[in-house]
């Protein structure tokens, strides 16, 4: 078992519990609240931006050109994402450029990028990789056994295709190149990004 497919596995009770959270329930049956998912889209924008950076940080630390061209590719990847919170954010009524982050989204943030300025590749690499894994997992879980037809099937269409998966293993490789041998804070670091998950749907659940 390599590296990233063990950390996902040891957090699976994480993934599930963001499978089931009532926010990504709305999304799947498409009964979310407009003003959670407004507050989603400005929320996310600030966080991918804050991702793109560590990406670029990380890409300058990469040891070797494959590191960093993957890291590069993915840096873009994130800017293709943050025109669909454009389309998003022009659909629903959201102004991107006065929206502030919550404490979450900043925990979230500050935590990435702390560990993108101080750590190596492979602790980034962890820090970042459970963002598109489960993506790609809740994607793929909500398209069964097809895309529904709501307000919200265009988010369920992007994190369910094939491409978006393959972003996520580019990322995983990372962890598996340069994360190991496993440490306890690679774990725990993992982990943590996991949580922050979490508390992101649920701040945009309990958005008033």
């Amino acid at each position: 078992m390599t590296n990233s497919n063990y950390l996902w596995q040891a957090n699976q009770d994480l993934s599930e519990a963001c499978l089931q959270h009532p926010f990504v329930r709305g999304i799947a049956d498409g009964s979310l609240p407009q003003k959670s998912f407004a507050y989603y889209v400005a929320q996310d924008a600030f966080f991918l931006g804050a991702f793109a950076r560590a990406y670029s940080i990380a890409a300058a630390k990469a040891p070797d050109w494959e590191g960093f061209e993957i890291l590069h590719n993915l840096g873009s990847g994130v800017l293709e994402e943050l025109r669909l919170h454009q389309r998003y954010a022009e659909k629903w009524g959201v102004n991107l450029r006065i929206a502030k982050p919550g404490i979450a989204t900043r925990r979230y943030t500050d935590f990435l990028l702390a560990t993108a300025w101080g750590s190596g590749v492979g602790l980034t690499a962890a820090a970042m990789t459970p963002c598109l894994q489960l993506y790609a997992f809740l994607g793929q879980q909500l398209a069964k056994p097809k895309i529904p037809e709501h307000a919200f099937s265009d988010w369920i269409s992007t994190y369910s295709t094939p491409e978006f998966e393959i972003l996520a293993k580019q990322l995983e490789s990372l962890v598996d190149r340069y994360a190991a041998p496993l440490t306890p804070e690679i774990e725990t670091t993992y982990r943590y990004a996991m949580l922050c998950e979490w508390d992101f749907f649920q701040s945009a659940w309990e958005v008033e």
